[in-house]
This record gives C-alpha cells, structure tokens and sequence, in this order.
C-alpha cells in the first residue's frame, strides 16, 4: 500500500451559539472544520482533521510510502521542514498527515485505532467545556444542563476578565453538576490573558470559596517561571501545553516544575500526543487532550496509562462528517468501526460549502493590545 495523493476539504460546524475565550468572540456561531484526505494505491483513504494549510510543503515525505510506517513518517515530515522549523501552520498540517496515516493503518489492520493502539477500555472519561465566555447566565446553565444529562461531573469554564462574574458562574454550574457528584470537578481556563502576579490574586479570590481542580494557561505558554510562580502560590493544579509543539517545548516547563497537568492539542496529531504523553507518565504527571471536532486523540486516549481527562467541547458533528462515538456518562465512547472513525460525506460539504470569510481582527485568536498588562482586567459584558 502506498500513498499516492490527498484531497483538502472545509466544512463548519454550528454551535449554535457563540463561542469565544478572554481574548475575544468569535464573530458568528459556525466554525471552520478542515478535512484531510490521504488517498492510496489500494483504495483505502485515511482522514485526518485540523488546519493543514503547509500541506504542498510536507506532503513529499510521505508521497509514495507505505502509510503503515506513520511514526518514521512522522520523523521525516519533521526532518523535511528542519531549517524552517515546525511550529505553527506547518505542526499542524503534520499533525493532519498523520492522523490520516494512522486511520489508514487502523483501516489496513480492519480495527479501530484504539485497538491498534493497544487499548482494552473504548471508554475514555471526559469534562465538559463549552467555550462559553459569551454566554449568559442563563444560557451557561442551559448548556451545562445538557452535559449534566450525558453524565458529566466536571467542566471547563472560560474566564479571567471579572472575578465576581467568574465566580458566580462557577457557582451556577457547580450546581448544575451535582445531581452527578457530591464534588464536581470545576477548572477555569483563562487563555493567557493574565501576567503571574494578577494569576494570583485572581485565583486567590477565587479559591476563598470554591475549590478549583485547574487553572488552565494563566500566563503565557512559554513562561516556565511565570507558570512555577503561580503554581506555587495558588491550591488549584496549574495546566497548560495545548499550544506547545514539540517535545522540546515541554522542557522548560518539566524542569522548573511548572505544570501539574500536561494538555495536548488535538490538532497536532496522534503521535505528538503518544509521545507528549510518555514524557509526562515519566515525570508521574498526567495528560489531558484538548478538543478539536471529532475528537481524533481520544483513541490514543484510551491507550495511555496516564490520561486524566478529555475536553469535549460540543456534542453533535461538523456538517458532513459522521463519527464513530457516543457522548455519554460523562466521557467518550469510541466505536468499533476501522481507522478513527470518522466518515465524511463530501457531497453534504460541497452542498453547504461557502466562500470563506475574511480574517478576522478580533476574536479568540487575536491577542488583545493590552493582555496581561491591566492592572484592573477588562469585564466580559
């Protein structure tokens, strides 16, 4: 079997709602979704998801190979982009290449990935977190009322502007959570937005009345120092990593005890998140996968004996893909169809597909001017 060419798809998905972070809003409730198709010699295609923008870049290192060789695969994309560097666009086309090759390994073996992977539970124990920041009180309790429903019994909420807000919110969805658990699990993920003295304080407040099992990326993701210090002034476990590429990026962080929980991003691939996941069970530290649309890691997920818990951002598929999972008491149930999962119904994409939108100025992904430089940060209404 050999990798002969690919084809690139967008689709959207809609949450009906807006989502964003500290940092901003999206502007509408649809987002894109990208879809990468690996195709074979043999017939068999393997999917991957995520951005993949560098794909003309890295896709001659795996041209012409055997796709069940994907960690070796994995080396030489990276060896192929060795004097520009791997970070950004290009991990993260990587990362696309390389989910598609391990769901045409899976596919190959006629297993679901997480058989391959060596899994012996499908069930992979999850927190929900809904990109709430914009929605109101109401809404945040509408929305974590539907994760209750499916079993859940801890959640991520979106902050850092107001801590009064902050709390009260925390509050009404500790609520919603405990017809689960006598203690739900309650993390805050403020995206950066903060320097490491204003982590502490706000923390501080906060844990003078509820208990916080994380405190998600409150300063930058290279401030190893910055991450120690508040670590080391705050109860709440500190985790970040979702942004790190490579395990180099790591480093820092491991050697100056700077994190309690290791996140990896979905979009950076399988086989990052193995061996992500290896160096932190080295360091005794758990893993815990942030979400993307299909929830591609949660197979290897299952595999890892140090897997903590997995973000599941939304509970319905992007338009035109189905997926093999069911959301329910509280985590991920992973199917038993070959590969990863996930079938794409490309004529359903080309029926909704649209022109794309211009970039954004403001919104999640844009650092706002004065991030981490207010002395008294900017409320979310």
């Amino acid at each position: 079997m050999k990798v002969t060419g690919y084809r690139s798809l967008s689709t959207t998905h809609d949450w009906g709602r807006l989502t964003g972070d500290a940092n901003g809003v999206m502007p509408g409730p649809r987002t894109d979704v990208h879809v990468l198709i690996l195709e074979t010699d043999n017939g068999l295609e393997g999917v991957g998801v995520g951005p993949h923008g560098d794909i003309d870049r890295v896709f001659g290192a795996v041209e012409g190979e055997d796709p069940r060789a994907v960690t070796a695969l994995y080396d030489r994309m990276l060896s192929w982009v060795f004097k520009t560097g791997h970070a950004g666009a290009a991990f993260g086309t990587i990362g696309a290449v390389d989910m598609a090759l391990w769901d045409l390994k899976a596919k190959a073996a006629g297993e679901p990935l997480w058989r391959t992977l060596g899994a012996l539970d499908r069930f992979v124990p999850g927190y929900a977190s809904g990109l709430d920041i914009a929605l109101d009180d109401d809404a945040l309790v509408e929305l974590y009322r539907e994760y209750a429903d499916r079993g859940f019994s801890s959640a991520k909420l979106k902050g850092g502007l107001d801590v009064t807000h902050d709390l009260r919110r925390l509050l009404a969805v500790r609520d919603v959570l405990s017809r689960n658990s006598r203690h739900p699990a309650l993390m805050v993920d403020v995206n950066e937005s903060w320097h490491r003295t204003q982590a502490v304080r706000f923390v501080c407040e906060l844990e003078r009345t509820i208990d916080l099992a994380w405190v998600e990326e409150p300063v930058r993701r290279w401030d190893a120092a910055g991450l120690a210090s508040v670590r080391q002034h705050i109860r709440a476990a500190v985790a970040t990593g979702e942004n790190l590429t490579g395990l180099e990026q790591y480093r820092p962080l491991l050697a100056a005890d700077a994190v309690d929980v290791v996140q990896v991003g979905n979009v950076w691939g399988i086989t990052h998140f193995l061996r992500v996941a290896a160096v932190a069970h080295s360091h005794d530290l758990p893993v815990s996968p942030v979400s993307y649309h299909a929830n591609p890691v949660a197979h290897a997920a299952a595999a890892v004996p140090n897997h903590l818990s997995f973000e599941v951002q939304h509970l319905g598929s992007p338009i035109g893909l189905r997926i093999d999972q069911e959301i329910m008491d509280g985590g991920i149930v992973l199917g038993d169809q070959p590969g990863i999962g996930i079938r794409v119904d490309e004529e359903r994409i080309d029926s909704v597909r649209t022109a794309g939108p211009a970039a954004g100025v403001t919104g999640p992904h844009v650092r706002p001017e004065r991030a981490g430089l207010r002395l008294v940060p900017d409320p979310p209404w």
